[in-house]
């Protein structure tokens, strides 16, 4: 098991991150991919969990470790895997996570991809309680990047698509932000929250 990961930034995708630690490449799962835009070639310290299964070893990786807590909260329940748990996290609205979990509000928790009622019925059960909104102090302050042209906003959609999201909601979101310049980190978790509103 890891703990963390410390080595260079050296490549982004829509769905992980490539970092380089003593000449060997690691593929990181990450929410957000693009959240790390500013930090490319440089050394980053990324959180880690592994899953291992029959086919594959993964590592998942987080910005901070309350960050990993949510997730493996978010695993622990039945019916959701890393998947569906890095598509939560990549709302970034853990207090309303927090608060829909705490208070049954299953229709606000089935917005998420792959998440149905039974699902999301199943989170209140197993996490009511358990999960504790972070404070605005312990997260990352991460900073901004821009892209010229749309680039930003065919990254955000490729990393939603990766996220589970279809092509019939990314298509409004693409049309909403049109004509706009943002980063992809920003357009991703814009359109996320208004996705699960």
């Amino acid at each position: 098991m890891y703990a963390y990961i410390k080595g260079n930034l050296s490549k982004i995708t829509a769905n992980h991150l490539v970092v380089e630690v003593g000449g060997l490449g690691y593929i990181i799962h990450v929410a957000n991919p693009y959240s790390f835009s500013a930090q490319v070639n440089q050394d980053v310290r990324i959180y880690l969990h592994q899953v291992i299964r029959e086919d594959a070893h993964l590592l998942y990786g987080f910005h901070t470790e309350e960050e990993k807590a949510v997730f493996l909260n978010l695993i622990s329940v039945s019916g959701i895997g890393p998947t569906t748990a890095l598509a939560i996290i990549a709302v970034d609205d853990n207090d309303g996570l927090v608060q829909a979990i705490d208070k049954s509000d299953v229709a606000y928790l089935t917005k998420f991809p792959k998440v149905g009622k039974k699902t999301a019925q199943q989170m209140v059960l197993d996490l009511a309680g358990k999960i504790v909104a972070t404070p605005e102090g312990l997260r990352e302050n991460l900073k901004k990047t821009s892209v010229s042209d749309n680039q930003a906003l065919d990254e955000a959609m490729e990393a939603m698509e990766a996220l589970g999201y279809k092509a019939k909601e990314l298509k409004k979101i693409r049309s909403f932000f049109e004509g706009t310049q943002d980063s992809a980190e920003n357009y991703i978790k814009q359109a996320l929250k208004m996705l699960i509103k």
